[in-house]
């Protein structure tokens, strides 16, 4: 669930550092001895979920300056960090020019590597977004920007690629907020009819009366209103792809006019004497069940057979929670990049919020709760107090909502009694200052806590509790014994 992070070092006493380093930071590792094996996996089906490479460069055979090479020849965009004892300006020069988004000396402090690793994440979120922004302005999206860990999306997918190679009449079905306009848009990039129109209507949107007119067209004076010709959006996406969305909010009337469209490939405009021949790629999408409105009488049947010759339903977000990592990243990066603000990533406690919550408004809720929370973020990093409606709505995750403010009237209208807002967050690593009996704890049981909690979250490693809390490794010791946690510490 959370990045993905490839350690490449021939040296296994690196290797296990970095692991462990990685691993502390709140990402999952995974090793490679060689640069070879580091190809192997960057080229397989699972280096698509490997987020930033760590990459040393002086190793024997195929050395790290070779494995940026073959990347490049190769297409993978994987962000990388390189890593060498030599940290001369050459190799900085040589490596920053053959892809390498960092540069960090060996042997590097975990505070150095974790702010490259959060800014590999970010700038190649960013990028990300950017490139798939980019195709879907110039209607050249494809399945790679709808990358998935999800088996269930994995399989959606895979039908669509196939629906891409001819111009079936695709049916998506879903919830509302899933992405069925992009995985159309993908379908449309994927084909034949790339760069060409791809026209979105929405059917639930446009007033019963006009929908003729809008779908269809209308010549100049076909209607009271109606001071100009409009050429209607099946003329307007010929040549490319017609993308009706909620198609099942279209009235019954207007579905005899699609259904005839369809079968004869032409459209007859709101008073025009002829037809006109249009030539297009149909996708529909619903939110609801066609089938049982049709059974209730509110959509044709003989429509429903047309639309509905290759379905596929795209998953809830709650199905396929192993993307809300990725989609938030990529969110983050967009709006942090408009918004002007320095925020790198989530918190551990953020993200495992995202991933545990249902989402019911799915990809868009998602994406406008990320939204929110930059516009509100203060810190490097989104955290608990960035979500406090979905944290209330989280089994463990406690975020106290204040109160709407109090106005009074003054002579100037009204201006709020209190205009300081403080939210309380339940820190799951938070230590409680009194006691059970709600009296201030001792200073000694205060320090044990502390010290237990340092052993917790360094792995045991005595060089880095010391050098955290601020005292020597004789001292460390020292208190352990007093406190008794001898026995935790050789743990």
């Amino acid at each position: 669930m959370t990045a993905t992070v490839l350690v490449v070092d021939d040296d296994p006493v690196q290797r296990r550092l970095l692991e462990a380093m990685v691993r502390r930071f709140g990402y999952e590792p995974l090793v490679a001895a060689s640069g070879e094996e580091a190809l192997t996996i960057l080229r397989s089906e699972s280096g698509a979920g490997i987020d930033v490479v760590v990459l040393d460069l002086m190793m024997p055979n195929v050395d790290g300056m070779m494995v940026l090479a073959r990347l490049r020849e190769s297409g993978v965009e994987t962000p990388v960090i390189v890593q060498t004892a030599h940290g001369s300006i050459e190799a900085v020069v040589a490596a920053m020019r053959a892809g390498a988004i960092d540069f960090v000396v060996k042997p590097v402090g975990a505070e150095r590597l974790q702010v490259s690793i959060k800014n590999a994440i970010r700038v190649d979120s960013l990028e990300d977004e950017i490139r798939r922004m980019r195709r879907r302005a110039s209607g050249t999206l494809t399945f790679r920007d709808l990358t998935s860990k999800s088996p269930d999306m994995g399989r959606v997918i895979r039908l669509a690629e196939r629906a891409a190679k001819s111009t079936i009449p695709v049916l998506i079905e879903g919830e509302s907020g899933v992405g069925k306009e992009v995985l159309a848009r993908a379908i449309q990039g994927s084909s034949d009819r790339k760069g060409k129109p791809f026209v979105t209507v929405n059917c639930g949107a446009i007033p019963e009366t006009l929908v003729e007119s809008t779908l269809f067209g209308h010549e100049k004076g076909a209607f009271t209103g109606a001071t100009e010709r409009h050429m209607g959006k099946f003329v307007e996406a010929s040549g490319g792809t017609l993308f009706l969305d909620e198609i099942g909010e279209l009235p019954l009337d207007a579905q005899v006019k699609l259904l005839r469209a369809i079968q004869e490939g032409e459209v007859d405009p709101v008073g025009g004497r002829k037809s006109v021949r249009v030539d297009i790629r149909l996708i529909s999408a619903t939110n609801k069940s066609l089938l049982d409105l049709v059974k209730q009488g509110k959509f044709r049947e003989d429509l429903y057979y047309r639309l509905n010759v290759f379905p596929m339903t795209l998953p809830s977000l709650r199905a396929r929670r192993e993307d809300i990592p990725d989609l938030a990243r990529s969110f983050l990066a967009r709006f942090a990049a408009e918004e002007g603000k320095r925020v790198r990533g989530f918190s551990a406690e953020a993200m495992a919020l995202l991933t545990r919550y249902d989402w019911p408004g799915n990809v868009r809720q998602l994406e406008n709760a990320v939204f929110r929370a930059v516009v509100l973020a203060d810190g490097d990093d989104l955290t608990l107090a960035e979500f406090p409606q979905i944290a209330n709505q989280v089994e463990g995750f406690d975020v106290r909502i204040p109160p709407a403010p109090v106005f009074a009237e003054t002579g100037t209208g009204q201006a709020p009694l209190r205009e300081i807002v403080r939210v309380e967050v339940r820190d799951p690593h938070s230590i409680s200052l009194v006691d059970e009996s709600g009296d201030v704890r001792t200073l000694e049981g205060l320090e044990a806590d502390v010290i237990r909690f340092a052993l917790q979250h360094y792995r045991g490693h005595m060089s880095e509790v010391s050098r955290r809390l601020g005292i020597g490794r004789s001292t460390l010791y020292r208190k352990l014994k007093e406190l008794g946690l001898e026995d935790e510490a050789a743990a």
